[in-house]
């Protein structure tokens, strides 16, 4: 699962290019430019996040709990000075295998994040990681009703795949929301401090708030980017899951996060939008 931290040589060189990269989007305002360019280690060292504030320009890092103390404090010395921020997540960043409704590949448990159309061909979207792992997809874990195939599959870099419908399943443009569903309208761009809710197969619905954009995950399994941070839990499961509001506009899937829906936790998405632009789908 999660590998040790390793705390790069070149960790300031990347603390100070991601500030030098907000500078050059934002202003002046932000940290000095650097004396390193280019990215270290750290950029993909798995058990750590990263996001930069659009309007301050200050870079959050964020480490789990597979990173020591004794490598924090270290890391807290290296940054001294600096305009990054540190700060712990409870738990262990990783995706969630195991919106809305449970499906099931041969070996995993994941979420239906949305149905989509690309002409007349049906397919539902989930998160890559989890279309990774399958071929063949079902609703049922004894694998006797099928859902379809894998078409695509991304990740990491990115964390979405497509599951072709093979069946003659209805597949409405609509969230679980345990019970009942909320019919979608269509789909948008998240923002920071929008109120939100999630559903998942394993911890159905929840709700919170975004909380950064454009967010950088290191799961053990591999780097992904451009992700949306919300404050809403989730479990093993519930990945692929939609991210929606309540008026019925779709913004992402679940990708992973920290923490659980007992004592609270973090989690990331893979905005709905870029999905859609790659391979060319719309939302019914």
């Amino acid at each position: 699962m999660s590998r040790p931290f390793r705390l790069a040589a070149t960790a300031v060189a990347l603390l100070a290019a991601l500030a030098a990269a907000t500078a050059s989007a934002t202003s002046a305002a932000a940290a000095p430019a650097p004396q390193h360019r280019q990215l270290s280690a750290l950029a993909q060292t798995p058990g750590t996040a990263w996001t930069v504030d659009p309007v301050t320009g200050r870079t959050t890092v964020t480490l789990d709990d597979t990173v020591t103390e004794q490598q924090a404090a270290r890391l807290r010395d290296d940054l001294r000075g600096t305009a990054v921020d540190l700060r712990r997540e409870p738990g262990r960043l990783r995706t969630m295998l195991a919106g809305g409704d449970a499906i099931y590949g041969s070996t995993a448990r994941c979420s239906l994040g949305a149905n989509a159309r690309r002409g007349t061909t049906y397919y539902l979207i989930t998160a890559g990681h989890c279309t990774n792992t399958s071929a063949d997809w079902w609703t049922d874990s004894a694998h006797t009703i099928a859902i379809g195939v894998r078409t695509a599959s991304s990740f990491p870099s990115n964390d979405f795949g497509l599951i072709r419908y093979t069946s003659k399943l209805e597949h409405p443009s609509a969230v679980n929301t345990y019970p009942g569903l909320l019919q979608l309208y269509g789909t948008g761009s998240a923002y920071v401090g929008q109120a939100v809710c999630r559903s998942g197969a394993t911890t159905g619905v929840r709700c919170g708030t975004v909380t950064a954009l454009n967010a950088t995950v290191n799961y053990a399994e591999g780097t992904v980017t451009g992700l949306i941070r919300t404050n809403i839990c989730a479990e093993n499961g519930d990945s692929g899951g939609p991210l929606y509001t309540t008026g019925g506009i779709l913004l992402g899937i679940l990708s992973g996060g920290t923490g659980n829906c007992t004592t609270g936790g973090t989690t990331y998405y893979q905005p709905i939008g870029e999905i859609l632009s790659v391979y060319g789908l719309t939302i019914p």
